[in-house]
Parts: C-alpha cells; structure tokens; sequence
C-alpha cells in the first residue's frame, strides 16, 4: 500500500489496478489543489432530487467538470442558471468509479457584480413600465406617527441608531421591531412575511432598514417579490437600505428613501423640543387671545347692562308711546273725514251744474231761436238767390247765341248735331238742320262752292 502519493513507480515494473491509479490520482490532485478559486461559465446544470448541483464551468478554451452538494448549495443565494459568469472555490478531486476529474465546489458566488447590475437594471425598467415607481402612487409620511414598526434584523447597529434617533427626538413614539434576516437566502421569503405582518399591525408608518455592505450583501432587498410586498403595503413604509451611495429596488417602490437608518428615523421622529417651542407658543397665543375676548365680552357685557332698564318703565313708555298713537290717529281720521266731506261738497256743486234738465233747458231756448231765425234766413235767401238768378240770366241772354238767333241769325247742324263752321265741313246733297229764332228748318246743301255739284236725280 503505497502511503506517498508522490512516491515514484519503482524501476522494476509495477502494475496497478484502475481503482489504484484513480485513487492514487484522486489523492494527488487533492493534495495539490486543496483550495482553490476558479472563475468561468455554468453549462449543463443538473438538479436531481438529492440536492446536490452539478454543472460544468467552461471558458473559451476549456471546460471541468463541478460537484455542488446540498449543505453547501443550501448557501448559494444566488439562482443559477447555464449561462451565468460565476466565481467557485472548491478542491480539485477526481471521481473514481468514471475516472471524471472534477471540481468539489464549496462556495459560489457571481463572477463580479455585473450579472447582478444587469438583473438589477432588468428588474428596475420592469417595475418602472407597471408603474410602481409613479409618484402619484406614494404616500406622505405621517406627521406625528405614535406607533411605528421597524422591519429589520434584532441585532446590529441599525435598530441601535433606529432607536437613539427617537429616544432624543421623540421618546413617546412607540418602536415594534419586526425581526427578519436581512442576508442569505432566507432573507428574502423573511422580510417579505414581515413586511406583511407590519402592515396588518396598524402601524403609522415603517422602517425598512439594514445596513450598508456590498451589492451581493443586500441582494434580498432587489429581489421582485420584495419589491412587489412593499407596493402592496398600505402602510407608508420607509426604505433605509445600506449606505448613502447604495440604491436598491426597495429604495424605488418605497413611498420615501431615507439615506441611512438614522436618516429615516429622523423622517419620522418629529423634534421634540421644536413641538415643545411652538406648543409653547402657541399657548401664549391661546392666552392672549382668551385674555383679549375675556375684555371684550366684559365691556360689552357693561355696555348691555348699562342700556338695559326695568321691564316696568318699558312697559310705561310703550304705553305713553302707545295713547300718543291713539291720538294721532284720531286726530288723522277727523282730518281725513273733513277732507272727504269738503269733496263731497264741491261735487254736489260741481254735479248741479252739470243737471241735464238745465241743459235741455238751454238747448230748447236755443232750439226755439233757430226756428225763429231759420223762415226769416230762409226768405232772405230767396231773395237773394232771385237776384243773382235775374243778374246771371241777363248775362247769359246776352253772351247766348239764341239772342243772336233772334236777330236774325240762324244755325246750322249736321245729322250728329254739331255746328257747320266751313263750306268744306259739308258736301252736295248732304241734309242739315238750320236752327232760327223760333224754330227749326230742315235744308239741303246744293252746292258748297268747294266740290262739284252732283245731286242724284232722285232726291
């Protein structure tokens, strides 16, 4: 049994079994490489039912085989998958019952933390688009909280700081711890139970707090689902992850992102001594002010007692006020009766001479003298219609062709009753009617001594 494994084969042929040489070969490399770091890419996981992991790391030139068994794999926080850059530390070893040489890995972590920027940045733009980032979904943080719940780990100095904050600035605000882990793998299903138990507590607001270490260390608080519970909280919760620089997704879905732990507890814890300044003042301006209506009412309350007076000498004034009244009104009705009796009067005057029998007394005595007056006008009339009658036939007789015809004159008429003026206004044979004095002639035109005469021999 060779105990070395470095020992040398001897220079007489030595023949060993494959067991032997494996195992000889495990114990060698083992030896050699008892810790070691390797970085490369997960290809070809497997998971069966055992718990133990086993994949290959490859570069660009070459790949080994890796064994994860359960107790160390349970410390892997990190979800593996093909693909991912990775970091393993482990022994190298050699599996004897194949021959496979393989690497026995006893810690994992990301090959740097650009696998976890890129599913940071992935996560972020995700919740951004469902709008869990919006503004308008953020709550304001109370502004005298009484009870607050700090979902953090019980031991560390972020509950000390949490606590020293409010014991200086606001020792009656009462502080529940709801302890969870804040690293590891189980970190994440924890805070998540706990941000679900704070928010059915009744609590005035939450602290989610940790904290600072690097971007693997606070990986719980950018897991989804942590993000998701903080959105569903309908209590205004606080994110205090880590330091001043760090940023996690929690900071973003969070209603208000404090810094550090001490800064959000400074968010929440009100100043004492600032509300003591102003309850101070305004009790002072209580005071005056009461001081100020208590002097206004007393005057006022003078002023009344000063106007008011029995209830008799009011009683007697109303009554003075109210025989004054009575007089007055009689004396307006009397007055008032006068003035209609005085009217009354003035129309039964007024209503006298307006009598109809008086009227048709004048207008009999008027009717009379018309009947007097109209024979004589009538007459007078008469008279004078003669006389302009006798002057107007005297004119006519003289301007009238009958007065003419009486002298010897005499007219002639054709058959249509007009007066022949010229010869030429006739022809022979034609007949016409010669009006004399006293009566008529009836004629015919010989010769007009314009035309030729030609009388038809049967007229």
């Amino acid at each position: 049994m060779i105990t070395d494994p470095f020992q040398r084969l001897g220079l007489d042929r030595e023949v060993l079994s494959v067991s032997q040489l494996n195992n000889r070969a495990r114990r060698l490399l083992e030896d050699v490489f008892a810790s070691v770091w390797v970085e490369g890419e997960i290809s070809n996981l497997a998971k069966p039912a055992s718990g133990h992991l086993y994949f290959t790391l490859k570069d660009s030139q070459a790949q080994v085989r890796c064994a994860l068994f359960r107790q160390n794999a349970a410390r892997v926080r990190q979800a593996l998958r093909d693909g991912l850059a990775v970091k393993v530390r482990g022994r190298v070893s050699l599996f004897e019952g194949r021959g496979d040489y393989q690497l026995i890995v006893d810690a994992l972590e990301p090959a740097g933390d650009g696998a976890l920027r890129l599913a940071f940045e992935a996560l972020k733009e995700k919740l951004a688009a469902e709008g869990l980032f919006a503004a308008e979904r953020k709550r304001a943080l109370p502004a005298h909280p009484r009870r607050i719940g700090i979902v953090s780990s019980p031991t560390g100095a972020v509950i000390r700081d949490i606590v020293s904050v409010f014991r200086r600035r606001a020792p009656l605000v009462e502080l529940c711890l709801v302890p969870t882990a804040v690293q590891g793998r189980e970190a994440t299903g924890q805070i998540v139970r706990a941000l679900q138990l704070a928010d059915r507590a009744g609590f005035d607001a939450l602290i989610l707090a940790r904290g600072g270490g690097s971007l693997e260390d606070l990986w719980c608080f950018n897991e989804e689902v942590v993000a998701r519970a903080i959105a569903a909280s309908q209590t205004p919760i606080v994110s205090a992850v880590g330091h001043e620089t760090d940023v996690s997704i929690s900071d973003f879905v969070a209603d208000v992102r404090a810094p550090t732990p001490s800064a959000a507890a400074e968010l929440l814890a009100p100043d004492s001594s600032e509300l003591v300044q102003r309850l101070n003042s305004l009790q002072r301006r209580l005071q005056l002010y009461i001081q100020g209506r208590l002097a206004r009412e007393h005057m006022r309350l003078d002023g009344l007692r000063r106007r008011m007076r029995h209830p008799g000498e009011r009683l007697r004034q109303q009554a003075q006020r109210l025989d004054d009244l009575e007089m007055r009104l009689q004396r307006a009705v009397e007055r008032r009766l006068n003035d209609r009796r005085e009217r009354l009067a003035r129309l039964h005057t007024h209503l006298a001479g307006q009598h109809p029998e008086r009227a048709l007394q004048l207008l009999r005595q008027r009717l009379a003298s018309l009947a007097e007056r109209l024979p004589r006008a009538m007459r007078e009339g008469l008279k004078e219609r003669r006389l302009q009658l006798h002057s107007q036939v005297q004119t006519l007789n003289v301007v009238s062709p009958l007065a003419t015809l009486g002298r010897g004159y005499s007219i002639l008429l054709d058959e249509h009753g007009r007066a022949i003026r010229r010869a030429g206004d006739t022809h022979p044979g034609q007949r016409l009617k010669a009006r004399l004095g006293e009566g008529e002639l009836d004629v015919r035109v010989e010769d007009n001594h314009v035309q030729p005469a030609t009388l038809s021999l049967l007229d």
